[in-house]
């Protein structure tokens, strides 16, 4: 109990001391303000681009005479396309668009509803959110074919089955409407942005942990750490020190938060809170910290070792740099969520928080004896490195005038 109060009182003087340090606190507003400035810039450019799909010119040959309630689903959601009707064919509606700009040809029949694909022909240079867009459309096919059809059961399996827009090309109708139905039974934010939460914290936490670091071997030049310690056990000092600095990097993160958020909604315009409080959400917090504990125990360690920490050598370098290991597996994990070097990467505990949250973002379906086996690895992880950190951590921050070498590193960790 008495060891508890202890840690907790070295996490309350490190947050109360940073907390104090001018660096600290203008990070703190500064990284988001800077974040949300570069977006409002992005925006100004963006205005032309929202004006190019407004100005839009779309046609629709319209063989289940649902036009009117297409024009009156536009008006309600506020598109302001120059929307209307065409007799031309698909083949002369692609040699129309070969001299035409901001265009786009939507053909509605009863076979691209049978089908569940109804065809839309673009110009090149049409906005790239048309077909997203262009979806609220469906709803009075729809609609116009539950009024008409006799409901019998081919005709209730059809309703069922759905109806897309879906641009064409070289692929078939089939595929193609196999690929839209399955891109538009979710918005992708809703698992993007749990995930990219995440990654956050775990950025936001890592990279504050990295100044336990400098903390650490700030005492030891400024020969302090007797003492502190004349008062606490070098175990109690460490996990102060890693519980702090973790209520630090959670501070940044919701200083962060609670202005990002509301810019990020205005500028996407969608429900960000309600696609980020979810119960996926617990696991990727779960990762965030497990992947903190890990890098914290490594950096505190490693940070007692050193004298000063303008004078770290290529060992102390090196570790400072684990964080970043995870960027290797990006590439990868991206073009194959599921493969060899995917599965690697999660397995490694010094890439495995960033690799898992990355790969559960993309993944359709979890694989769960991965993720519960990661999770073990990066567990017992988390568990040896403390105990080894503990070792280090005791004899190095009493250690001046250099800093250890890993073979005096490796005979503490012996002793």
């Amino acid at each position: 109990m008495k060891c508890m109060r202890n840690t907790l009182k070295v996490a309350k003087w490190e947050i109360k001391r940073n907390m104090k340090n001018k660096s600290y606190l203008i990070g703190l507003v500064l990284t988001p303000l800077l974040i949300i400035g570069f977006m409002v810039i992005s925006s100004l450019f963006d205005d032309s681009e929202e004006e190019t799909a407004d100005s839009a010119m779309v046609f629709v040959n319209d063989q289940l005479d649902v036009y009117d309630e297409m024009a009156r689903t536009l008006e309600e959601t506020g598109i302001s396309w120059n929307f209307m009707q065409t007799d031309l064919t698909e083949a002369e509606a692609q040699e129309e668009l070969e001299n035409s700009e901001e265009t786009a040809y939507i053909f509605v029949d009863q076979e691209g509803v049978e089908e569940g694909a109804l065809s839309v022909y673009t110009s090149d240079d049409m906005d790239s959110f048309f077909m997203s867009e262009v979806q609220i459309l469906t709803g009075p096919i729809q609609s116009k074919q539950m009024e008409e059809l006799g409901l019998t059961d081919a005709q209730l399996a059809g309703i069922n089955q759905g109806v897309q827009f879906v641009e064409a090309g070289d692929d078939t109708a089939a595929e193609a409407s196999e690929s839209s139905l399955a891109g538009m039974e979710e918005n992708p934010l809703q698992t993007l942005v749990p995930g990219i939460f995440g990654g956050f914290v775990l950025l936001s936490v890592v990279f504050t942990g990295m100044a336990i670091f400098q903390s650490a071997s700030q005492e030891k030049k400024d020969k302090i750490a007797e003492i502190i310690l004349s008062s606490l056990t070098p175990t109690e000092l460490m996990q102060g020190k890693i519980i702090g600095y973790f209520a630090l990097g959670l501070i940044q993160t919701l200083v962060s938060t609670v202005l990002l958020l509301p810019v990020l909604m205005w500028r996407l315009d969608e429900p960000l809170l309600e696609y980020l409080l979810v119960p996926e959400l617990a696991l990727y917090l779960l990762i965030a910290i497990l992947g903190y504990l890990l890098f914290a125990s490594i950096f505190v360690g490693i940070g007692a070792t050193m004298a000063d920490v303008t004078t770290a050598g290529n060992f102390q370098g090196f570790v400072m740099m684990l964080p970043f290991l995870p960027f290797v597996f990006i590439g990868p994990v991206l073009s194959d969520p599921s493969g060899l070097m995917a599965q690697i990467g999660t397995y490694i505990p010094f890439t495995s928080p960033a690799v898992l949250l990355l790969r559960l973002t993309t993944l359709e379906e979890w694989p769960w004896i991965e993720i519960g086996i990661s999770l073990a690895i990066l567990a017992i992880s988390v568990w040896a490195f403390m105990k080894l950190a503990g070792k280090i951590f005791k004899v190095g921050i009493l250690m001046y005038g250099k800093n250890a070498t890993p073979g005096e590193i490796i005979k503490w960790l012996k002793a």
